[in-house]
């Protein structure tokens, strides 16, 4: 009888190994792969540095794309017109001209294993503007819980990606409470889904694994002095800002932060510093960002973006891309709104 026990026991854990070999072989092609593509950057001198962390090894292709939340199509919202101002400088950003009383525009949060850049990007713009727009006297995180989780199927499909036209929709014709990071107690509706490392070895455990999108709950957490209808905050106005880097950085400098969207590559992933621009590898899929300001960096024009994948990864959170040649694609989806004070 032991040894028959013994005997199923081999056979389990045989049965076991051999399933578990492939997906070991594609993490190891995987965390290959991107050496190479780093590897590449570094070659050619370009305006960037790259470099590839063990954790590269844990994600799946799959896990990677999922990830990139910005699902084609969408709503059109309509062009702002925007009379570019004569003097705008080389380089600004809102964490130095707003910083002082709308701590947001340097904070950076984390969308955890779920493809929800589409509404983290949307709700970091607005959460700065209400600020900004208020002179610093509101200050609300608005939640990206309760537009990921609650505007399904206008919005996309909350963790499998959304459209950032139709989260600015959102806020203005239905708005939404007020929520901090994972843990945080800020808010009505702090983020559900903990942090997580994308592809750096840092402080939290690597992202992997993507979860269904959260229940849409339209209650506030326990302890929260609020209703969740009395805690929503509107929009007045949403619109698109025309491709055009002039127009864009008006719109940041006039009023604030702006949602974009660009086309991700592999090669940035595996960002460190300088100025991204595209050098190498595969497409990933679109993903969307909050740019924050713009500057010059050994003669490269760039913005500077707050990207949803925590402090850990990048330049604590943020990262250059080139700017005035719609690098990727991001100074064609620009999109924003004025809150409603």
């Amino acid at each position: 009888m032991a040894a028959t026990k013994m005997a199923l026991m081999m056979l389990m854990a045989m049965a076991a190994a051999s399933l578990a070999q492939p997906l070991i072989e594609a993490h190891l092609h995987i965390a290959t792969r991107h050496e190479q593509v780093a590897a590449e950057v570094n070659q050619a001198q370009t305006s960037w540095t790259a470099g590839v962390n063990s954790r590269f090894a844990r994600a799946t292709d799959d896990f990677i794309k999922s990830q990139m939340g910005v699902l084609e199509g969408g709503p059109q919202l309509p062009e702002k017109d925007i009379a570019v101002l004569a003097d705008l400088p080389t380089a600004f950003d809102s964490r130095e001209q707003w910083g002082s009383t709308c701590p947001s525009t340097k904070e950076i949060r984390d969308q955890a294993a779920c493809g929800s850049c589409w509404a983290f990007g949307a709700v970091e713009s607005m959460t700065d503007r209400i600020c900004i727009a208020s002179k610093g006297s509101l200050r609300p995180h608005i939640s990206a819980q309760d537009l990921m989780t609650c505007c399904l199927f206008t919005c996309g499909s909350g963790c499998s990606g959304g459209y950032p036209s139709a989260a600015w929709s959102w806020f203005k014709t239905t708005g939404i409470v007020t929520g901090g990071n994972y843990n945080s107690s800020q808010g009505c509706q702090p983020y559900s889904l903990p942090n997580c490392d994308h592809h750096v070895s840092g402080q939290y455990p690597a992202c992997s694994g993507e979860g269904p999108t959260p229940a849409c709950k339209k209650s506030c957490e326990a302890g929260y002095n609020n209703t969740y209808s009395n805690d929503k905050h509107f929009g007045a106005t949403a619109y698109s800002v025309a491709g055009e880097a002039d127009k864009i950085a008006t719109e940041i400098m006039t009023n604030g932060p702006v949602e974009g969207a660009f086309t991700v590559y592999e090669d940035l992933l595996t960002y460190k510093s300088g100025v991204y621009q595209h050098t190498t590898g595969q497409v990933l899929g679109g993903h969307a960002i909050k740019i924050i300001g713009w500057g010059v960096e050994s003669g490269v024009d760039y913005w500077w973006v707050a990207n949803s994948w925590n402090n850990d990864w990048g330049d604590n959170g943020f990262f250059k891309i080139k700017k005035g040649v719609d690098e990727c694609g991001i100074e064609s989806q620009i999109v924003a709104g004025m809150p409603k004070l």
